[in-house]
């Protein structure tokens, strides 16, 4: 069986051991847990979102650095971007990646990806999954503001049925230089998430690639959570290796890019100031890459729907605040 958590062990520890060079800074805590800190104090780096991108794959996925040209009306430019490629997708994207463990402990909150989902298992998303991880180690991507205490590790420690020793927690604000790389590099996982929302069965994929513009570091996580989603929505280009029907890929594929919303067109920083800073008034169908292609491995062909929009991305990721 693979396990995420064990594959994603041997990627944190080279974050430990090259702690320095990395820019990030390692806390062993009384209950000996380990927190890596990847922005909060710590400066953090390209390389560290790297590897934090790719722990929180469960070591399924390659994250690298590239440049993605644009133009629009005003003229060309371009941007940083990472590129992802992805394999065992449903485990690495949705069973790892996403973050969809929500760690509240008295004063502290930060959202949870990465491996340790997969063990605690306690989503309704793993129903569809088919996949539980068995490890001694878990491993959590936190992305906050505030760095866990010995509380938060025997949490998540009893979740995941390992002793608190065993727990490593990583953590990076969105905006924060790790924060924007490990942002960046779950457009392949925002497709897939956009596929289960639609009700389609995500373990027809085979492989996945994409790539995503890299947003600059704002200067607060509002504006920073608008800018990465706006790479995203906007920037975010992926092509899923599937094995389908090709009649249902023509019927789905117009559905998934972000532009398939109500709420398209716009930053999102202003789409939600729009609904009074409430997630959930936002589209949900919004959240996913800005265009999509299927390569059917059944027939050969291949079937593609959205496009770029540089125009929001010029206005969000190089004139905004």
């Amino acid at each position: 069986m693979i396990s995420v958590n064990q594959r994603a062990a041997a990627l944190v520890q080279r974050m430990i051991e090259d702690s320095e060079a990395l820019g990030l800074s390692v806390t062993r805590l009384a209950n000996g847990a380990t927190v890596i800190d990847a922005g909060v104090k710590a400066p953090g780096s390209l390389a560290a979102g790297q590897l934090f991108a790719e722990a929180c794959l469960g070591g399924l996925g390659t994250v690298s650095f590239t440049r993605l040209a644009f133009e629009d009306a005003r003229g060309s430019f371009w941007l940083p971007a990472v590129s992802v490629s992805v394999d065992h997708p449903h485990i690495a994207c949705m069973a790892s990646q996403y973050a969809g463990w929500a760690i509240k402990r008295e004063k502290f909150f930060a959202m949870g990806s990465g491996p340790a989902r997969a063990l605690y298992a306690g989503e309704e998303l793993f129903a569809k999954l088919d996949y539980k991880d068995r490890a001694d180690v878990a491993v959590l991507l936190l992305e906050g503001r505030k760095l866990p205490d010995e509380g938060v590790a025997e949490y998540v420690a009893g979740k995941c049925g390992v002793a608190p020793s065993q727990v490593i927690m990583a953590i990076a604000p969105t905006a924060s230089i790790v924060g924007s790389v490990q942002v960046a590099a779950r457009v392949v996982e925002t497709g897939l998430h956009k596929l289960v929302e639609l009700g389609w069965d995500i373990k027809q994929i085979v492989a996945g690639y994409g790539t995503c513009p890299l947003a600059p570091v704002a200067s607060d996580d509002l504006r920073a959570i608008g800018r990465t989603n706006d790479g995203v929505l906007y920037g975010g280009q992926t092509y899923y290796t599937v094995r389908a029907d090709d009649g249902e890929l023509a019927a789905l594929v117009e559905k998934v890019p972000s532009s398939s919303s109500r709420d398209y067109g716009t930053p999102f920083y202003d789409v939600f100031q729009r609904y009074g800073g409430d997630f959930y008034k936002i589209d949900p169908l919004l959240f996913s890459p800005a265009q999509v292609t299927f390569n059917n491995l059944t027939s050969g062909r291949t079937f593609s729907a959205g496009q770029v929009n540089a125009a929001v991305l010029r206005t969000s990721l190089l004139e905004g605040v």
